[in-house]
């Protein structure tokens, strides 16, 4: 009997409480692509050295103090799940393990790389509402020449919006590859990776269309060569 290979294991990042709405959405996307989702909460233990690939979901604000010293923040909204996220990200970047940012997790993701947010951006707001929706009801423009066109498939498409804080000045090695039509960043990728993509959507929650559930198939994609680069890594040893 020929043995069946396993799909790549995917962490997915997220609260340690609440209803976990997003880890559901987005464990049944990963699992449509073929990989293996684990979930990672502040306080879980995890073997970053077992992870083909992350997923850093969304949820509540970024700490302020964390892009921005200056200031003065009494109670960060997420504190441990902050710190566990930084690491994580971290450890993916430092032994390029592929790499997908949600909402947050893209937001994350520029300011471990040094990168700063926008607090707020509903001030902004001139061309595209502010309404919070999982529906896809805003308008982005994917830049022609980036993964992120590549792998969606799509220069200008409809996406949902849940989010108030955004990507600002990009971190070290990161481009802004998508705008929203108020010129709000909503794709961020790092070329230099081997998959390092962030946007400000929630794509698990619009799974049922194809260009968005390529995006985690190209995270699988990744992932799984990732596993089969360290597992030859480990045989020459």
């Amino acid at each position: 009997m020929r043995a069946v290979a396993q799909g790549p294991l995917i962490g997915v990042t997220g609260p340690a409480g609440g209803i976990p709405f997003a880890w559901w959405a987005t464990r049944a996307a990963l699992r449509a692509v073929g990989a293996r989702p684990l979930r990672l909460r502040p306080g879980d233990p995890w073997r970053p050295h077992g992870l083909d690939g992350v997923v850093i979901g969304g949820g509540a604000d970024i700490a302020v103090t964390l892009y921005d010293p200056l200031e003065v923040e009494v109670v960060p909204p997420e504190a441990a799940r902050d710190a566990f996220e930084i690491e994580v990200i971290e450890h993916a970047i430092e032994e390029d393990v592929p790499l997908l940012g949600i909402c947050r997790g893209a937001q994350l993701l520029n300011v471990v790389q040094g990168g700063s947010l926008l607090r707020d951006v509903r001030s902004m707001r001139r061309r595209a509402h502010n309404r919070s929706t999982v529906l896809p009801t805003r308008s982005v423009i994917v830049a022609s020449d980036s993964e992120l066109a590549r792998v969606i498939d799509c220069q200008r498409c409809k996406v949902n919006s849940l989010h108030r804080q955004a990507v600002d000045r990009p971190g070290h090695g990161l481009t802004v590859v998508a705008h929203d039509l108020d010129g709000v960043p909503q794709g961020i990728e790092d070329p230099s990776g081997r998959f390092r993509i962030g946007v400000q959507w929630h794509p698990e929650y619009l799974a049922w269309q194809t260009r968005q559930r390529r995006l985690f198939a190209a995270l699988a994609a990744a992932a799984r060569l990732a596993g089969r680069d360290t597992e030859t890594a480990f045989e020459l040893r």
